[in-house]
């Protein structure tokens, strides 16, 4: 049973009101906050951007749901996710499976959902790493702006959501150019007078990343919103390492299954041998891409798709990112190293967890109406002005 209770939905209007930037982290969300923001503290700022008045609170679970863990599990139970598919009906229901032709004999599957008339416009989402198109968190989100007219396509990245048939290599975190080629690949197929791109967590990585591709590409991209987006890999894994139990052992089980699949799908190229013997996420991830993804060690991997840095110094499409204080597996600290763009803001909260977000006891997620917010607000509303470079709560 849960309780039809939903406190924090009306403040999702507030994310309008952001600029980003590099460091200057705003005094004033620090304020009471919990250790895991303890950082903004130290770093430098801009004395005007301190006098800004600012809520990191803006989502406020009510008690009992406030725990980063709490947020960040909730979202992956099973009574969640009942309740997500439960309002996911119509979404459902309008869906159909589709290939597409990334280039290179390269096909990746999705799932579009579309209006039966005219829509707004066309939204593809990307979920998260041993996520997939039907995880609660997409369908959420997809219901959502389902609901509010869009066309609605959910990507499988490769090897993801049982497509572990459709292409021979594995899939790793900086397979960019295929991912860019699907973007426009289903904006081509389901042309719309607007596409945007939304992304969770290792989904929001790769959305940003395509984002700075797309014009080169030719993918006319309206906005992006990336959610907990993966910024520097090497601290996320030693997050994941160090941190919480749960969340290793839940990434090296849904792994080792999807790597079970991949064998059994070409049993000629893969033998894996028994993966329990790789006892960290670190040391499974340096075995796969040494051996079989080319590259010569860990750390190059790991740099090849972090977004710090440089990484985004090319960006043009508005582009928002919704980040956590308390997210227990990518660090908050990392995005003072995100280049400053003016068409790039940063809305930090106090609370939320990764990609969790829970509103209530009716388990309505605050994420849904906010991606849905942002995406029907004027584009210059996620542009800020390049002197007033600040970081927003929400």
């Amino acid at each position: 049973m849960f309780f039809p209770l939903d406190m924090s939905l009306k403040s999702s209007r507030n994310i309008l009101d952001a600029p980003h930037p590099r460091q200057n982290f705003l005094a004033t969300a620090t304020t009471g906050a919990p250790d895991p923001i303890r950082f903004f503290s130290d770093m430098p700022m801009n004395p005007a951007a301190a006098a800004d008045n600012i809520d990191p609170g803006s989502f406020r679970p009510p008690p009992g749901l406030e725990n980063r863990h709490v947020q960040t599990m909730l979202s992956g139970m099973r009574l969640y996710a009942k309740v997500t598919r439960r309002r996911s009906k119509a979404l459902l229901a309008a869906s159909r499976e589709e290939l597409i032709d990334c280039g290179d004999g390269i096909r990746l599957m999705g799932v579009m959902s579309a209006q039966a008339s005219a829509a707004r416009g066309l939204v593809v989402l990307l979920h998260g790493w041993e996520g997939c198109a039907d995880s609660s968190y997409m369908l959420g989100a997809a219901a959502t702006l389902y609901e509010r007219g869009y066309h609605v396509f959910r990507l499988n990245f490769r090897d993801h959501g049982a497509t572990h048939a459709l292409n021979e290599e594995l899939f790793h975190s900086c397979r960019i150019d295929e991912v860019v080629n699907a973007v426009k690949g289903i904006q081509v197929r389901h042309r719309t007078a607007r596409t945007a791109l939304v992304g969770f967590s290792l989904g929001g990585n790769f959305a940003l990343r395509v984002a700075v591709r797309a014009g080169a590409a030719g993918i006319d991209l309206d906005r992006v919103v990336a959610v907990c987006p993966v910024l520097r890999p090497k601290h996320t894994m030693q997050a994941l390492e160090t941190g919480f139990l749960v969340y290793r052992r839940y990434f090296l089980k849904r792994w080792r299954r999807s790597l079970a699949a991949k064998a059994r799908s070409f049993p000629g190229l893969y033998d894996f041998g028994d993966l329990r013997r790789l006892r960290t996420l670190s040391a499974t991830t340096e075995f796969l891409v040494t051996r079989y993804s080319g590259f010569p060690d860990l750390d190059t991997y790991l740099e090849g798709y972090a977004i710090t840095g440089s990484a985004l110094e090319g960006l043009e499409v508005p582009s928002r990112i919704i980040a956590a204080g308390d997210d227990p597996i990518i660090p908050a600290r990392d995005l003072a190293d995100v280049a400053p763009s003016s068409a790039l803001t940063v809305s930090l909260l106090r609370h939320g967890g990764h990609c969790g977000f829970v509103a209530g006891y009716s388990l309505r997620n605050w994420l849904d109406d906010a991606i849905a917010d942002l995406l029907e607000a004027p584009a210059s509303q996620l542009r800020s002005a390049p002197p007033a470079r600040r970081m927003s709560g929400l």
